[in-house]
């Protein structure tokens, strides 16, 4: 089985700066493209940003410019650098990966979340 913890959430003041990491582990033969999404309560999972060796990175409007999605291959995680965090950023944030497991099986996998919080 496929295994992605999150970690690096927590409170920080607006204007401030977070970075959260994403580490895939198990059976991983191969990992295409994986993303971080976000979810407050009462409303949909939404997309932040993804990161894919084909296609590039690919941000929401709302974080352009203020987030930097990247991926250490050779670890097998991601990572997100949040600057210039606003109070409309609080949200749990998720961890996200299609992973080609040892047996050649595709699967989609999401980790388990960790919450940020922008407040003064």
């Amino acid at each position: 089985q496929v295994q992605l913890v999150e970690s690096g959430g927590g409170l920080v003041q607006p204007g401030g700066s977070l970075r959260l990491s994403c580490a895939a582990s198990g059976s991983i033969f191969s990992i295409n493209t994986m993303g971080w999404y976000r979810q407050v309560p009462g409303k949909q999972r939404e997309l932040v940003a993804t990161i894919s060796s084909r296609t590039g990175t690919n941000y929401a409007d709302s974080v352009k410019g203020r987030f930097t999605i990247s991926r250490d291959n050779a670890k097998n995680t991601m990572y997100l650098q949040m600057n210039s965090l606003k109070p409309e950023d609080t949200a749990v944030y998720y961890c996200n990966a299609g992973v080609v497991t040892i047996a050649r099986i595709y699967g989609d996998y999401w980790g388990q979340g960790t919450q940020v919080t922008v407040s003064s």
